[in-house]
């Protein structure tokens, strides 16, 4: 699983998903609508609709275009400015080997994987995997051990020039060898890992395992040599954020049934109108007009379910204004995350708890109230923090120290109207307790250019997991080592206390630890989680195993319009 930069699922809430771990995406309004009774964050834990279908029974031919927020300049999803949006565009053109149901259960792709075998030996988890022997990249070279080689050398964290999103899992493989010959890899752990499930679940080609080609030789050059599968890139138009995938010539697996799959960076008020106009297929409909403005339009289906997004404020701990944690920690007893949600779900018939930890989601086992256990909504005491800090109240209301106001700059990507009324509630917020918030707005197109530079002083964003094992990268989240969360403020004294969770023999023993760890995290004050949104797509009727999946992914050539 990956985590993606700030979560937009205000409008776009076509599931964004992160590959290897947790993937950052940019945030958005996204909830269930429209008179049905009241639905509930538990009432909908257990939907999936995503229409799902066998391969014969999809269409051959047709296209399916959708929106993204943006196209990623990265590439690269193994890389840490990858995002979402990143992973989304990956999946189409390189080897998936791993998908899951949508209870969360793990399926080995056969075209690339004849055979997955786990076993303990000498207390140590070892999985071999056998590799099709017609697997090759598009450029002609084998799939074989060496790629799950250079996927484990460049991400297990040892090597500082590899610019990684998560290392998690990772970094406790001891070896990757080669097996009864060059098409089976073995994969040893140290100790017991009980999340290998959440590895290895895409490739990195060897060509691409120096450091430089890492980071930088995926910037805007998608490298369809080095990739595989039903689909290849037709055209990449960086300037107008387009993406087109045509059927790959050299696949030797079921062939993909789409003609085009193409991609489309938008605004989230231009995605909508593209919807309604026939130019996109699907769309996110999260929101009470968005929602109102596809209900009853013909060829129309409502799908719907838990989403694996979670929403969060980041403050930047490298601000002057905002290096101080007493600072950072009065500003996050202002915000009334339950008001949050209403921004979230105004108008709409829906209702959740705010969220509570970073790692897992309210519908996983293991899920628990780490957040109260650090910050309550207290304004009274924000405003005693702040003037035990030094920040007294000026003339005209903003607090200042030494000269300076407590003046600082909260950055809100597109034009959402759930993003602006979250920026302009939470500057209302931060003003009773003597904070002035500017807000600068930009395009949803400059989202990783804001958060890879670090750009805001504050930010509201999402991350969005890939597979069921969201506790497998705690340390992706809250490590001092992370360049997924970018407050700068995780504290090099937990990372033993983080790193020790992953290392426990049972998912209950990590469970427990897990909530003090991100108890000791949460006290940097770096971020605050706010909601688990929902999922909620508008999509043309016949769209196959596409939509609201909860863990559902699915191979490329599964994706089509049904017969």
């Amino acid at each position: 699983m990956r985590v993606v930069n700030r979560t937009v699922k205000r409008s776009t809430a076509l599931a964004v998903i992160a590959v290897l771990s947790m993937t950052l995406v940019a945030c958005s309004g996204s909830g269930p609508g429209g008179g049905n009774g009241g639905e509930t964050a538990q009432s909908l834990a257990a939907k999936a609709e995503y229409n799902p279908q066998p391969y014969d029974n999809i269409k051959d031919g047709g296209t399916l275009t959708t929106s993204l927020s943006e196209i990623s300049p990265q590439f690269n999803t193994f890389q840490t400015d990858g995002s979402a949006y990143t992973l989304t565009v990956w999946r189409w053109y390189n080897p998936i080997l791993i998908n899951f149901t949508a209870d969360g259960d793990a399926v080995y792709n056969p075209d690339y994987l004849t055979d997955v075998r786990p076993e303990t030996v000498d207390g140590n988890t070892k999985i071999t995997y056998t590799i099709n022997p017609k697997a090759t990249y598009n450029d002609g070279s084998p799939i074989d051990w060496r790629s799950f080689e250079s996927t484990w050398t460049t991400s297990n964290g040892k090597d500082q020039a590899y610019l990684v999103s998560s290392s998690d899992g990772y970094d406790r493989i001891t070896s990757v060898a080669r097996g009864t010959d060059d098409r089976q890899a073995v994969v040893t752990f140290q100790g017991v890992d009980v999340w290998w499930q959440g590895l290895f679940n895409v490739l990195l080609n060897p060509m691409a395992a120096s450091p430089a080609v890492y980071n930088q030789g995926y910037v805007n050059n998608p490298h369809n040599e080095w990739g595989a599968g039903p689909y290849q890139v037709q055209k990449y138009d960086p300037q107008n954020g387009v993406v087109v995938f045509e059927r790959n010539p050299k696949w030797w697996g079921k062939r993909g049934k789409l003609d085009t799959r193409t991609f489309l960076a938008m605004e989230n008020s231009a995605s909508l109108n593209a919807f309604k106009n026939g130019q996109i297929d699907a769309v996110g409909v999260g929101s009470k007009d968005r929602f109102a403005q596809v209900q009853g339009q013909p060829g129309t289906e409502i799908r719907k379910g838990p989403s694996l997004q979670l929403d969060y404020f980041t403050l930047n701990g490298q601000s002057p204004i905002l290096s101080d944690p007493q600072v950072r920690k009065a500003i996050f007893e202002a915000i009334d995350r339950t008001q949050i949600a209403r921004f979230h779900f105004n108008g709409l018939d829906y209702s959740a708890d705010p969220q509570n930890s970073m790692t897992l989601l309210p519908f996983q086992k293991g899920y628990t109230d780490s957040v109260e256990k650090v910050i309550r909504f207290d304004p009274e005491q924000a405003r005693k923090d702040l003037d035990a800090a030094g920040w007294t109240i000026g003339p005209d209301g903003i607090r200042v120290k030494n000269g300076q106001p407590l003046t600082f700059t909260y950055v809100n990507t597109g034009d959402d109207a759930v993003g602006k009324a979250i920026a302009g509630g939470t500057a209302a917020m931060l003003k009773n307790i003597g904070a002035q918030m500017d807000i600068r707005q930009v395009p949803s197109g400059d989202f990783s250019k804001i958060v890879t530079g670090k750009q805001f002083d504050m930010f509201y964003s999402g991350i969005s997991q890939s597979d069921p094992f969201g506790l497998a990268y705690i340390c992706q989240i809250y490590c001092s080592t992370s360049g997924l969360i970018k407050s700068g403020v995780n504290d090099p004294r937990n990372d033993g206390l983080i790193r020790s969770v992953n290392t426990l023999p049972t998912p209950e023993e990590q469970y427990a630890k897990a909530a003090e760890a991100e108890t000791a995290a949460l006290s940097t004050y770096g971020v605050l989680p706010t909601v688990n949104l929902p999922e909620i797509t508008a999509v043309r009727t016949g769209l196959a195993n596409y939509g609201a999946g909860r863990f559902f992914t699915a191979n490329p050539e599964m994706i089509g319009w049904q017969k």
